[in-house]
Formats: structure tokens, C-alpha cells, sequence
């Protein structure tokens, strides 16, 4: 009777092996799937096709959208610090001009500019000396003659300020009266030795002293350093301290040394005396 139950457990078992390796070639391992991609069937659909939505990018939206600047006020301009007391203006106003920044001769500087340009004051001041007369001579070349017609201002920075070759001087500019910078003094032209050079104003920076000294009205201090600043915006850039450690070098009227000499004027010939004609005397006999 157990052999007989014992027989059927060990058929049974052998028929459960048999069948578990007969599943295996054709399911494989456990959870992969024993046949080829190409074979595999998709799952059957269980239900509605499901609607997939998507947004396709513009072909423009890879670009970098441009960058706006934050709204607010134009930048503040500050002013250039203050370096001085004194307030300075450039010593010709309403046209273009143009200027040497180099010393060639005389330490002074030609400002290019048009004929008629206004040469106004540099600085607060008292006006010290005008020529309007335009006495220069080629044949002579005197010095003192040189800049034909100009004003000379002495500021209240202790400064004297030269403009030369004025075509003319402005109406009511005499010696003492008081002028403010940037105040009209005469208008650029060609008078003096500048004749045949073009219109330019000879601008000079120097010291107070009597009219006898006219080479040191004539400059004493490279003015391009201060012309600059006062032209970019910084006017209170002051010739003061250098004007005052010149004259504390070379004195209050140093000898002058470039250009001194003027020509000799050329002896006018003598025109020949008119022989004087003959005195005949006749003589009549009386008869």
C-alpha cells in the first residue's frame, strides 16, 4: 500500500520537472523574455488610446533675449577737484582752436584760431597795459613792438597774462580798469610780427614790471600746462606758485637774454644838392 502511494508522489514529481523545463525554452529566465525584439508583439490595448500633448520650442527662443538696461537718472558729472582760489577761463571763446605745447623760443604759446576770435581775460583782474598801435617794422624788428597790438591783465592771483596780434581792443579796455575771467579784451588778428604767419593770439604768462622790461611781459612760464586744464574743464588749475618761484629765481626783471636785439634801421640816402645855376653879371658899358 506505501509502495503503491510512494509510486504515484515520485510520477507526479517527474511529470512537474518534465513540465518546468519544458517552460523554460520558451520563456527563459525569469522575467526576460526568451524571444527576439522583432518578435515581441506590443501589449494589447486595454482601453482608449491616451492623448499625449507637447509643446514644440520656437526656432527663434534658443537666441539670448536682449538685455535692457535698468531705467533711472543720466550719470552725475562731478566736477574736478578745486586746486585752487582762483577761477581761470581759456583765453579764447566761441571758436576752434589749436596751440603749440612746446618750447621753441620763448616760453609762451601761439593759439591758431580765426581772425576776429575773442580774446577774453583769463582770470579776475586789472587790466595793466594796452597798445593799440601796431608799430612794428620789419626793417627794425624791436622787441618791444613785436606783439603789435595787446592787453596785459594782472590777475589777483599775482599773475600777468600777455595777448598779443589782436586785430583790435575792445572798446572801454584801458590800464586799471577792472575785468572778470572771461570778459571780452580785443579780438585775434595778425598785427605785429605775425603779418604773414596767419591769425594767432601770443599768449604769455609772467609778473608785474615797468614797461621798459618788455621781454618778461613777453613770457616766463610754459602756459600749455594751465591752457589745458582750463580747456578740459578744470579751471582752477592756477600758474601762481610757478610764476612766483620763477620771479624768486631769476629776479624781478632778469636781463633779457632770446630776441633782445633789434635790426639796425638802414641809413636814408643822401639826396645830391641841386647845383645852383650860374649868376651871369653883365655888365653895360654907358656910352
Amino acid at each position: 500500500m506505501r509502495s503503491g502511494h510512494l509510486g504515484r508522489w515520485v510520477a507526479v514529481a517527474a511529470a512537474l520537472l518534465l513540465s518546468g523545463a519544458c517552460a523554460q525554452t520558451t520563456t527563459g529566465v525569469e522575467g526576460v523574455s526568451a524571444q527576439s525584439p522583432e518578435t515581441v508583439s506590443p501589449p494589447a490595448a486595454t482601453g482608449a488610446t491616451p492623448l499625449v500633448t507637447a509643446t514644440i520650442p520656437d526656432p527663434g527662443a534658443s537666441r539670448q533675449a536682449s538685455v535692457e538696461p535698468p531705467s533711472g537718472k543720466s550719470p552725475t558729472k562731478v566736477p574736478p577737484p578745486r586746486l585752487s582760489d582762483y577761477t581761470y577761463a581759456f583765453p579764447v571763446t566761441g571758436c576752434q582752436v589749436s596751440y603749440q605745447r612746446q618750447l621753441l623760443v620763448l616760453p609762451k604759446t601761439t593759439i591758431w584760431t580765426g581772425k576776429g576770435c575773442t580774446f577774453v581775460s583769463p582770470v579776475n583782474g586789472v587790466v595793466d597795459e594796452v597798445n593799440t598801435a601796431n608799430r612794428w617794422s620789419a626793417a627794425t624788428d624791436r622787441g618791444a613792438d613785436r606783439e603789435g597790438r595787446f592787453v596785459t591783465v594782472v590777475g589777483d592771483d599775482g599773475v600777468r597774462y600777455l595777448g598779443g596780434h589782436l586785430d583790435s581792443v575792445t572798446a572801454g579796455i584801458r590800464p586799471g580798469v577792472r575785468v572778470a575771467a572771461g570778459q571780452a579784451l580785443g579780438r585775434v588778428g595778425t598785427t605785429g610780427n605775425a603779418r604773414a604767419t596767419g591769425p594767432n593770439l601770443y599768449f604769455a604768462i609772467s609778473w608785474k614790471t615797468g614797461p621798459s622790461s618788455w621781454w618778461v611781459r613777453r613770457g616766463m612760464v610754459n602756459p600749455w600746462r594751465y591752457l589745458d586744464a582750463w580747456l578740459s574743464g578744470n579751471r582752477t588749475l592756477s600758474p601762481r606758485e610757478e610764476t612766483l618761484a620763477t620771479r624768486a629765481r631769476l629776479g624781478e626783471t632778469p636781463r633779457c637774454q632770446v630776441q633782445c636785439a633789434s635790426k639796425k634801421e638802414p641809413r636814408k640816402k643822401r639826396e645830391p644838392r641841386a647845383t645852383p645855376d650860374p649868376v651871369i653879371t653883365i655888365t653895360v658899358n654907358p656910352t
